[in-house]
């Protein structure tokens, strides 16, 4: 089987931050795949709701035999492992405070837009903090 390139986008505003990355990228070898390339930490302020608690954000680079659909299922298996849970936003916000997200931001260069599953990722050019992430 061949081996699929993936970019996944961490984050995690609540509890031990950097534990929480590191935990999820434990996961994340034992479960999806290889990880070939981290890129540096970044702490920076939530985008789309309020909140006093600063993010911690990490893009990874993974080699995994999994199909995009097997990866989404798994990393959610992995965020709920870490203790994530999915509360309501406040009214005209779109996100609330988190353990840990997973955000699959590219699949092998490949594009997909339906109901569970989009890629490349939606905000991948919107969020000004994905820009300043790289790899080393």
């Amino acid at each position: 089987m061949s081996q699929n390139k993936v970019i996944l986008l961490l984050g995690t505003n609540l509890g031990d931050k950097k534990k929480n990355l590191v935990t999820a990228k434990e996961f994340i070898k034992a479960e999806i795949g290889k990880i070939s390339q981290e890129s540096n930490i970044l702490e920076n302020k939530a985008e789309d709701f309020t909140s006093n608690n600063l993010f911690l954000n990490q893009k990874i680079e993974i080699l995994t035999q999994l199909n995009p659909f097997e990866l989404l299922f798994t990393i959610k298996g992995i965020e709920n492992k870490i203790g994530r849970v999915y509360s309501t936003p406040l009214q005209n916000e779109i996100h609330t405070d988190r353990l840990i997200d997973i955000d699959i931001l590219n699949f092998n260069e490949i594009s997909i837009n339906c109901k569970r599953l989009t890629i490349p990722h939606k905000q991948i050019y919107t969020r000004e903090f994905v820009k300043s992430l790289f790899f080393y």
